[in-house]
């Protein structure tokens, strides 16, 4: 019979593996905590045109990479490959403005794209990430910055880039789009039907290409940051020298447009030097127009997104160790009949007072349960025989250094948390 094995661009996340998601998961929730964002989580998959209204239909995701199938109502459902759409459907759909005037949320969650697996690139991902709604401040662009670098800061990464852009507001793009469309129909001979269609409907997306052969027509692109609105200058001006102000040393990129279409006046990317070409490890904007495009009312928002696995590759690449888990407090070894009907309940006990405790289920050998202790790296290993059911103590052992004592029942749990 053939083994079944995990679908391509997947993977299993083993025991000995999981202890460093937990430490990542356990610094970005403190972090968050910090900058008082508050944990939100919505459905793995929502309405198909949740994202293609959201994200925009010309959008690789949309357009190359969803996980999309109708249900049984034939209604099409989507594995969600982005999570800030569904933070605005769900604050949306909940009338979570009418509670706070600004919501600070942050997630953890898979993420799904049918894209081509690579290195920390992978159809099922993971993602945490902020979302500021309801501040149209650049100061709120500041806070989510900074936040961002204290993570991958505070995890102890280094090597690691901010670059900045604006992509100005409707203002700015409308009469921009129009220069930008003539110099794209000019410089690119015989687009493709893909390209074709970019400048056509959303010209700024061809600035995301990462085609070598447009490389050289997108550098001398007309830049949006000299086409700017007064409203759209001021607020890069302000962000910039906020920046400046909590000496945030930043890179700006022309052509830094972060591929979705709901972005709107600050983008951002923070990338590492340690991944190759695909080095951002977290992208994130302003989108003040998204919430009006799904059908709520207009409110101001920026976030961020970041990737789990790259982080995780850096830190490794680095050689940053994460915080290990906690080893094991108790390897309880029975040894008879007797000894054995009785572990159950003192495992129970110890475990209800919050010593982690374990025990062994096959009946092995003094020897061989030892082993097993020093396999699960416990701090103690408690010996329960005849003579200690009799005498009503255990025979502790200390596994670092060997030293070995007796310990009543009625003790152990005092002694062991001293």
């Amino acid at each position: 019979m053939d083994i079944i094995r995990r679908i391509k661009g997947t993977q299993d996340i083993l025991p000995g593996q999981t202890n460093r998601w937990q430490a990542l998961e356990k610094y970005v929730r403190s972090k968050m905590a910090d900058f008082n964002y508050h944990e939100i989580r919505t459905p793995v998959f929502e309405l198909t045109r949740l994202f293609s209204r959201g994200i925009g239909e010309l959008t690789d995701i949309v357009s190359k990479e969803m996980y999309t199938f109708e249900d049984r109502s034939k209604k099409s459902l989507t594995l969600k490959p982005e999570m800030t759409a569904p933070v605005i459907r769900a604050y949306i759909e909940n009338n979570m403005q009418a509670k706070l005037s600004v919501n600070k949320l942050f997630y953890i969650s898979p993420l799904f794209r049918q894209e081509n697996p690579q290195a920390g690139r992978l159809r099922q991902f993971h993602q945490f990430g902020a979302e500021c709604i309801g501040a149209a401040s650049p100061l709120a662009d500041v806070e989510l910055i900074d936040l961002a670098l204290q993570i991958l800061q505070g995890l102890g990464l280094k090597n690691t880039h901010l670059k900045i852009n604006t992509v100005g507001d409707p203002q700015s793009r409308k009469p921009y789009k129009k220069l930008l469309q003539d110099y794209l129909n000019k410089a690119i001979q015989n687009p493709s039907p893909e390209v074709r269609g970019r400048i056509e409907k959303n010209p700024l997306r061809v600035l995301d290409s990462k085609d070598p052969a447009l490389q050289t027509i997108i550098a001398g692109a007309p830049k949006l940051v000299n086409h700017l609105s007064a409203d759209a200058a001021n607020h890069y001006a302000v962000l910039k020298a906020q920046l400046q102000n909590l000496d945030i040393s930043f890179m700006e990129d022309p052509t830094l447009v972060r591929g979705l279409d709901y972005y709107t006046h600050t983008v951002f990317e923070i990338t590492s030097g340690d991944l190759g070409a695909q080095n951002a490890l977290l992208g994130g904007g302003r989108y003040d127009l998204l919430t009006g495009q799904l059908a709520g009312k207009d409110a101001p928002a920026v976030g961020f997104a970041a990737g789990m696995e790259r982080i995780l590759m850096s830190l490794e690449k680095q050689g940053v160790e994460l915080p290990a888990s906690q080893p094991l407090d108790v390897f309880l070894i029975a040894l008879g009949d007797d000894a054995i009907k009785q572990m159950p309940v003192f495992v129970s006990r110890l475990r209800k007072s919050g010593i982690s405790c374990d025990a062994d289920y096959l009946g092995r050998s003094m020897k061989a349960q030892f082993r097993e202790a020093n396999r699960q790296q416990a701090r103690y290993a408690l010996i329960l025989g005849e003579e200690e059911l009799q005498k009503k103590h255990f025979r502790v052992k200390q596994m670092d250094s060997g030293e070995q004592t007796d310990v009543a029942f009625d003790e152990i749990i005092t002694y062991l948390k001293k």
